[in-house]
């Protein structure tokens, strides 16, 4: 029913585009992030037209003919179905974000306990969530398909690629399809290794000094110059300070702070 594999890249043809939504919605139904017919899944088709799944269909189900074709207001303008109702959500986004070319929504069972515990999971404890997705902020709970799901996420849109939703489920985005899935793999990930650290009734946290290391290196990493990577570089090591050994546990606010202040660099070097 779907594909093994899909190609990187928002520059696709609408075919290619169905395809791809479908082996992203067989996929999440293989991993347990939806059952029955949870979840959804929308690319960018052009400036004014967004291709998504259709409401009360399994995302394991779909054919590329089952998909919907809307306008910017959520308007059908191709397919037979009906789009989901949290669309709006998904319209929210890309206005908010031009660099967002798709949109994934599911309800992976670690990650979707954390937002129905009302935890965010916004701890420092994994250097590549802290690269690859900073803080994952938890939103107030919104009643699925209507406005107060999109107030509750909006806040978060600007600064954040994925966004836990209270009682509710993920929502993770990305300049293409595979990104904005695999943004999705990497929250539920994270949630596991959070939940065993709390099992294990110890979380230690990267210090203000890692952080500040991985900031820079993610930086480095998606600037792709290798000119800019070497000027980077201190020219000598910094002299040490205190217990090299010392951890420092940073609030929220702080960390929010410095992986913003990364984003911020990437976004204006792009």
């Amino acid at each position: 029913m779907h594909a093994e594999s899909i190609s990187p890249g928002a520059v696709k043809t609408e075919e290619q585009h169905r395809r791809d939504i479908c082996a992203v919605g067989g996929w999440m139904h293989e991993r347990g992030y939806v059952a029955s017919t949870d979840g959804n899944i929308s690319v960018r088709l052009g400036p004014d037209r967004i291709l998504t799944s259709p409401t009360c269909m399994s995302k394991g189900m779909m054919t590329p003919d089952d998909l919907v074709v809307t306008d910017l207001e959520g308007r059908r303008v191709g397919g037979s179905r009906k789009a989901s109702s949290e669309l709006p959500m998904h319209l929210l986004i890309y206005r908010l974000r031009p660099d967002v070319n798709a949109v994934c929504h599911a309800h992976p069972p670690v990650a979707t306990g954390f937002a129905a515990a009302g935890l965010a999971l916004d701890k420092p404890i994994l250097c590549e969530l802290v690269m690859g997705l900073g803080c994952i902020p938890l939103a107030r709970y919104g009643t699925p398909g209507t406005s107060e799901l999109t107030a509750a996420v909006e806040p978060f849109v600007r600064d954040h690629n994925a966004i836990l939703m209270a009682n509710h489920g993920v929502v993770t985005y990305g300049a293409d399809l595979l990104t904005a899935f695999q943004r999705m793999e990497s929250a539920e990930h994270f949630a596991n290794v959070a939940l065993v650290t709390e099992l294990l009734g110890k979380q230690v946290m990267l210090s203000g000094g890692d952080l500040e290391k991985l900031v820079e290196a993610k930086a480095r990493y998606t600037s792709g110059s290798q000119a800019a990577a070497a000027a980077a570089e201190p020219k000598t090591p910094a002299p040490p300070r205190g217990d090299a050994t010392e951890r420092i546990t940073l609030t929220r606010r702080e960390l929010e702070a410095l992986i913003d202040e990364a984003l911020e660099k990437d976004r204006a070097r792009r």
